[in-house]
């Protein structure tokens, strides 16, 4: 069997994809049941007994049976008093072999019609239902094909598969009396031969194999959803309006093709409904992942929705028979971890994580979408490979606790919702759909700002978040590091950032308390309780927290008001020393590269509140671990100004053997509540202690007086024993004040000491 391609068969539009199956099924079905076909370079290949151009032409001319198509259930259906009903009796009164078939069920029709609805067309509220279950049961199984693909009987009534309309009417279109009037155009239903009429023989080669042709073989007819171009309306010719035109051969080989969908009522597991309409690749609309995606898209506008649904179609590119192809159709899996796929979103995950079937290569998406007035149009939206996407796996950790869905659920746009969280979700539905199309570490990392953007929106509406009817938990806290790793960009903005994200403080003895008191850094921006021991994440704070400092306020500002919050705290709890740990350091190169204004602060304030949602647990890289590209990145010459520097050692962690009683005795506490990392930093700072003053750091981030804040440092420095070489600085204002918001980031022992060299006075053993 030769390789047949089928040049006027491509994924897009819609019509033509139908257009595909269609020859497929009908090939296999009355020639050749072992035909097979498959996609190659956007054209669909056919591989059957029919092996040249011209014996598949021939057969579709002279020997195809076109499968009976009627609709007794709807009016204009050709059996009511005021219908159509020409094309309807000129296939009924042909004498042709090719249409036996068709008139068996036409008379099927005509005996339901006159048993339930014999004088006008039936009501959806009276006996439509009845008329419905009666074709159903009555048909003959030639005719079911159409049946089970234009509508599905449960126990909560018909449902309606998108892909068909209501029952095979779509807008003011009857496919089923256009389909007939379309054959009549086609056929001689007058003769016993049936033959094609002349002038649509060329039409035939043109629809199947796109053969240029001299003249328009197209007619002035509706083609519907299927193909938007074809439409006709405004913009759509020379003039103001064009008609809607169709090849007569594409209609009706697309509607043979929609019939390789067949629906089915079923049982949804842990549903507590009637009855659920299950349809092949084909799940709620998602308002994300294409060029005009809008959230209205998702809404109703005058009572109807502007969206039906959307369906993904498969391409393959191995020859598979229509027998195999039923059978991944009639399956139809998209799979979610244990669940099925309920919008677009999650079908984009289940095609990069194996939850779909094996075989497929590519999905192309399409979405039934309101775009010319109130009518529906199969739009292309997108294409998805079906790939394994290693980063994509990660998405099921946002699922912790049905995080995801309990959003989209309460904030999605046809809800009432803060519009901050509304929009946040679509951004990250988009990236979702970004990342699924290409495995990248950046995208990965909008993503995770996406997701912080969003935490960022919940915590300035807690009230709604944590509302008995939302009940939507915080992130902060839950993702794994495998976030961390794969996110990485290795670039100044991501390294400052984590730095900041897995830095925790403690507090000695909370007056007030009585007790040790930890915060992770996130804590600093948005109001959150720790969970019990043993659970990760936190709850919300819904009573008024001092501790939050984060504001609308630029980069700097609001780690200079953290910083200065923490030093509150630890005066408040009688601390003498600054009590930071953290899980990454921050290279000095990059911490010289903030202060002098060299890095885009608007992107790590986005990565902080990204990178704040990861755990670091145990499972954290401590930075004796960290690249060896980042630990380079610092140039040798490369400094930073001296004011930095004096107040950076006045501000170092307490030395780790002087807390070792209290780690050990606050182990548990420290590694479930306070998000320490097991492998604590072992930065030497200096040989005696170094008291925190709270004065230093205040005068350089509110007064950004350089001169105060250096002659201080150098005075705490000296009083502990460790003479400097300046006493008192000079700088300009924006550097003083970034230089203390500098102070947040967590630096190596490297760094540490190429800073004492730089401001402290070389003692003898030194020299």
């Amino acid at each position: 069997m030769k390789h047949l391609e089928l040049s006027g068969c491509s994924p897009v539009p819609l019509a033509h994809y139908l257009k595909a199956l269609g020859i497929l099924r009908v090939v296999a079905e009355q020639v050749d049941a072992q035909a097979a076909g498959y996609w190659h370079r956007e054209r669909f290949v056919l591989q059957s007994t029919l092996d040249n151009k011209a014996s598949l032409v021939d057969f579709f001319l002279n020997q195809y049976a076109p499968t009976p198509i009627v609709a007794p259930w709807n009016g204009g259906s050709g059996f009511f008093p005021k219908d159509n009903a020409k094309a309807l009796q000129a296939i009924e009164n042909s004498k042709s072999d090719r249409f036996e078939n068709y008139r068996q069920v036409i008379q099927c029709a005509r005996v339901a019609v006159s048993i339930i609805s014999p004088k006008e067309k039936p009501n959806k509220k009276t006996n439509k239902p009845d008329l419905l279950q009666y074709c159903r049961n009555t048909f003959p199984d030639h005719a079911l094909k159409w049946i089970d693909a234009a509508y599905v009987l449960t126990e909560a009534g018909a449902k309606y598969p998108p892909l068909l309309g209501t029952g095979g009417i779509e807008g003011h279109l009857k496919f089923t009396n256009n389909f007939m009037q379309r054959l009549g155009e086609l056929f001689d239903m007058e003769s016993e031969s049936g033959k094609p009429k002349e002038k649509h023989r060329v039409a035939l080669s043109q629809s199947i194999f796109a053969k240029n042709a001299p003249g328009s073989l197209t007619a002035k007819a509706k083609i519907g959803q299927f193909s938007p171009g074809s439409a006709g309306g405004p913009n759509t010719a020379s003039g103001f309006k064009g008609a809607a035109t169709v090849n007569l051969w594409d209609f009706v080989l697309m509607l043979e093709g929609s019939m390789v969908f067949a629906s089915a009522s079923v049982k949804r597991l842990g549903n507590h409904s009637s009855g659920k309409l299950a349809y092949p690749f084909c799940v709620q609309q998602s308002s994300a992942g294409y060029a005009s995606a809008s959230s209205s898209d998702e809404k109703k506008e005058r009572g109807k929705p502007n969206s039906r649904a959307e369906i993904w179609m498969p391409l393959w590119y191995q020859p598979t028979t229509l027998s195999e192809l039923l059978a991944v159709f009639g399956e139809g899996r998209a799979q979610i971890g244990r669940r099925a796929a309920r919008n677009g979103v999650d079908f984009a995950r289940a095609a990069v994580t194996v939850g779909v079937d094996r075989g497929i290569a590519q999905f192309q998406r399409y979405g039934f979408l309101k775009r010319n007035g109130d009518a529906y149009f199969a739009t292309p939206l997108d294409r998805i490979k079906v790939q394994p996407n290693p980063k994509a796996n990660l998405l099921s950790e946002i699922d912790f606790d049905s995080w995801l869905s309990k959003l989209r659920d309460k904030a999605g746009p046809a809800k009432e919702a803060p519009a901050s969280i509304t929009r946040a979700l679509r951004h990250i539905e988009s990236h979702i759909f970004d990342l699924c199309k290409e495995e990248d570490p950046q995208r990965l990392q909008d993503l995770l700002i996406a997701l912080g953007q969003c935490e960022r929106a919940l915590s300035n509406s807690v009230k709604w978040a944590h509302d008995p009817k939302i009940n939507i938990s915080p992130l902060a806290g839950t993702l794994s590091t495998d976030w961390l790793r794969e996110a990485n960009t290795d670039t100044q903005e991501f390294r400052l950032a984590r730095s900041l994200a897995s830095t925790s403080v403690w507090f000695d003895k909370n007056k007030e308390k009585d007790k040790e008191k930890g915060f992770a850094f996130v804590q600093f921006m948005e109001p959150l309780e720790p969970l019990k021991p043993g659970k990760k994440g936190f709850s919300w704070n819904k009573e008024h927290d001092p501790d939050v400092q984060w504001s609308r306020k630029n980069l700097a500002d609001n780690l200079n008001k953290v910083f200065s919050r923490q030093l509150v705290k630890i005066k408040k709890g009688a601390g003498r020393e600054f009590p930071a740990v953290h899980a990454a350091t921050a290279p000095l190169g990059d911490v010289v590269a903030f202060i002098e204004g060299r890095v885009d602060d608007a992107l790590i304030e986005k990565l902080v509140w990204g990178l704040s949602l990861i755990n670091y647990d145990s499972r954290s890289r401590n930075p004796s671990s960290q690249n060896q590209s980042e630990q380079n990145t610092t140039k040798a010459k490369e400094l930073p100004p001296a004011i930095y520097s004096l107040m950076k050692l006045c501000s170092l962690p307490a030395k780790l053997p002087d807390r070792l009683p209290f780690f050990r005795a606050n182990y548990y506490f420290l590694m479930k509540l306070c998000s320490l990392p097991a492998n604590l930093s072992r930065d030497i700072a200096l040989d005696s202690k170094i008291p925190v003053q709270p004065q230093i750091h205040r005068q350089a981030a509110l007064a950004a007086n350089a001169e105060k804040a250096s002659e201080l440092a150098a005075r705490r420095l000296l009083a502990s024993g460790h003479p400097t070489l300046v006493q008192k600085l000079n700088g300009l204002p924006e550097t003083t004040i970034r230089s203390a918001a500098a102070l947040l980031f967590p630096i190596d022992d490297s760094a540490i000491r190429k800073i004492k060299k730089h401001v402290l006075q070389p003692k003898e053993e030194d020299e």
